[in-house]
């Protein structure tokens, strides 16, 4: 009789198959999903054993392990670089590892999770130093503890801004519409009536950004311990931004929300490891540990932390007050300063509520504020728009709906940004606030209500307009272009941990990333054609077309179209990778949807910069989203010698596929393409056949077989 810690009976390379599953994942759902589902499937069957492997794609989740297979499970491997639910395997030995670990080591995994730990759902340690709770993160074997911490904090904090930018976005456009639609200035600021339809809408606006806070606390607590630690964690957050519980009149804002999330997941992973009664266990994640965690964070925060945030601003309000006989354009840098510091938390509000009390004696302090209240906002935005290769899509679109938040004065827009890189983006938006308020200050600049942005300043309440707008210009300026600086320093998007295209020199066993479209999850697909699902078996040629029926390829078109016997080109003549991408953008514009050839190779290059396409293998996917192409359009040619690529396992790419989508349709239809592509080219008989096609109309037909 075997101990529940022991292998599996016969579990070996030459025993008994076992029977196992993988969960396979990275942040975008594209190419590296797919790869490490056919590579453990591959290996899986060639050690006699079998799997189903779902794939957490950004098209949806696919060939989805229900319960029958989890029982029926002899070990479980997670091969991801993002939060993968694991509660449904308690009780099974389960391995966690980076998505690389699953593409480049595949075999080593199958034996590794033979031995690997029974899962308690407590984030224990799981075979070869890798974690097996929520925020875990593959280092790789050997990796180091420090550089396995900064991932687990990184992953928790990235998760929680990925679930609170929704709610920024919703909120504050509903607060914005309403305010232009059906706002009236007063001395009080832009007001709504209150019998209005318009008050209703900004009242679900203003609902949103309550829920913004808790959001990115929970979710980062969520990241670090799971299920258990959401409750406290978004408790914690609720907390930090309403300082009425703790006498403090601007409570602790996002910044108050991100400590929250850190002790409500550690707290939650503390508890989880005291030894309770059995008979108490099947209770603890779902009464216990959220009570405990809950009640003693909340009692913290407010008795402890509570106290010492309201003196500090109470003295703070006190100190600025001081200041009203000093140089203007002093006063205007620290308010601006202080402004643009949290965007809505406490220190900002502290500059706000002090120049909202001297509207009616000294409006000129709130024109200080008014000018650099949407200096964030507009700053962040326009970062996005300057260099939008160093933001991912999601990214892209929150910058403009910051743009708009920005209009109307909501300083809030920014906050995502600050939250993902906030070494980069605070320091930024307090250098163009600071410039914003001494400007305004200088020039006397007048707000006569107590509210921000251009918005003010078009409905009449502000004194000295021209002046108004260009001290908001320079700020907005100085915050776009110092963004663009500090993460140029910083590795652009790379840092940022959006994207997935493995980097050479990456290191600790997990890719780098490259801007692909990140945080966008699960919205990203559901409308998208559902790929073939990941199984044991390896890929196997379509079936056969009814007698008189000509196949996709026999046609001439594959890859739903995309891909034709026009884009197919049988030889490169192109030595290296750029002359090879322009090569292929001359290839591709014999589709005739190619309506700028420089533009398209520019839009590729800048891809290339910030993380190679090459994939390992012999293949290299360089793809493009630009305005450049008037549809998707696909190119497939072969090097025979090799291109060095950079891929990660050194090869050279002697087969290369380019992809170009307009902008507008750059989501699901190009992720799509991607995955069909990734997963059928981790068969190497498939791409043996590909390399020895005779002529370009027999490469045709092999590709004929993706469909």
């Amino acid at each position: 009789m075997t101990s529940p810690a022991d292998p599996p009976t016969g579990a070996g390379a030459s025993g008994p198959g076992l029977k196992l599953l993988a969960v396979t994942a990275c942040p975008t759902g594209i190419a590296h999903t797919y790869m490490a589902a056919e590579k453990l499937a591959q290996a899986a069957e060639s050690l006699g054993h079998s799997m189903k492997v779902e794939t957490q794609g950004s098209i949806g989740a696919e060939n989805v392990l229900s319960d029958n297979d989890v029982r029926d499970a002899d070990g479980i491997i997670i091969a991801a670089d993002k939060d993968v639910d694991r509660s449904r395997f308690v009780g099974k030995r389960v391995l966690v590892v980076g998505v690389a670990e699953g593409i480049h080591h595949p075999e080593r995994l199958i034996e590794q999770v033979r031995v690997a730990p029974l899962y308690s759902g407590d984030g224990g340690g799981s075979a070869g130093g890798t974690g097996t709770g929520p925020g875990a993160r593959s280092g790789g074997a050997g990796g180091s503890a420090g550089g396995k911490g900064r991932g687990v904090t990184y992953k928790a904090l990235m998760n929680g801004v990925s679930y609170m930018i929704p709610f920024v976005v919703v909120g504050g456009l509903l607060i914005a519409v309403s305010l232009a639609l059906g706002g009236d200035t007063t001395s009080k600021g832009i007001v709504i009536p209150d019998d209005s339809f318009w008050k209703s809408v900004n009242d679900i606006g203003v609902i949103g950004f309550q829920l913004m806070i808790p959001v990115l606390s929970g979710y980062i607590a969520y990241a670090i311990a799971d299920r258990p630690a959401l409750v406290p964690g978004m408790v914690g957050g609720w907390i930090a931004a309403h300082g009425e519980l703790y006498d403090s009149e601007a409570g602790a804002g996002f910044i108050g929300a991100i400590v929250t999330g850190f002790l409500a997941g550690y707290l939650v992973l503390w508890i989880k490891k005291v030894r309770v009664p059995r008979f108490v266990q099947p209770i603890m994640p779902i009464i216990v540990i959220p009570i405990v965690a809950t009640s003693a964070l909340g009692l913290f925060f407010i008795h402890v932390l509570g106290e010492p945030i309201s003196w500090v601003f109470e003295h703070l309000t006190d100190w600025l007050g001081g200041l009203t006989g000093t140089s203007a354009a002093l006063l205007g840098t620290i308010l601006g300063l202080m402004i643009a510091f949290d965007m809505g938390g406490p220190v900002n509000k502290t500059a706000f509520l002090f120049g909202a009390g001297l509207v009616s004696r000294n409006p000129e302090v709130m024109g200080m504020c008014a000018a650099a209240i949407p200096v964030p906002p507009l700053g962040q935005g326009l970062a996005t728009l300057v260099r939008r290769r160093m933001f991912d899509d999601q990214e892209r679109e929150t910058g403009l709906a910051a743009l708009f938040m920005g209009f109307f004065g909501i300083t809030e827009g920014a906050i995502p940004f600050a939250a993902a890189r906030p070494a980069r983006v605070i320091p930024a938006n307090m250098l163009g606030g600071a410039l914003a308020g001494a400007v305004a200050g200088l020039a006397s600049v007048e707000d006569n209500v107590p509210h921000g942005g251009p918005i003010v300043a078009l409905l009449g309440a502000v004194g000295g307009v021209p002046m108004f707008f260009v001290a908001v210009v320079i700020g907005t300026a100085a915050t776009a272009l110092t963004t663009v600086a500090l993460m140029s320093l910083g590795g652009g998007a790379a840092a940022r941990g959006g994207g997935e295209t493995t980097r050479p020199g990456a290191g600790g066993g997990a890719p780098a990333r490259s801007p692909e479209p990140a945080l966008v999850g699960a919205a990203a697909g559901s409308a998208a054609p559902t790929a073939p699902a990941a199984t044991a078996a390896p890929a196997t040629p379509t079936a056969p077309a009814p007698a008189g029926a000509a196949s996709p390829a026999e046609a001439g078109q594959v890859l739903s179209g995309y891909l034709t016997g026009r884009t197919v080109r049988d030889r490169l003549a192109a030595g290296d990778k750029e002359a090879a991408i322009r090569e292929m953008a001359e290839l591709l514009a014999a589709s005739g949807k190619v309506a700028d050839v420089a533009g398209l190779v520019r839009a590729a290059l800048a891809r290339e910069e910030q993380g190679t396409t090459g994939l390992g293998e012999e293949i290299a996917i360089p793809h493009a989203k630009t305005d450049a192409v008037t549809g998707p359009v696909v190119g497939f040619a072969r090097s025979p010698e090799g291109i060095e690529w950079g891929a990660l396992d050194g090869t050279k790419a002697r087969l290369v596929f380019m992809i170009a989508v307009p902008e507008e349709a750059a989501g699901d239809e190009h992720l799509r393409i991607l995955a069909l592509l990734s997963r059928k080219l981790m068969s190497a008989e498939f791409r043996e056949r590909l390399l020895g096609a005779a002529d370009e109309a027999a490469v045709l037909r092999v590709l004929g077989e993706i469909e």
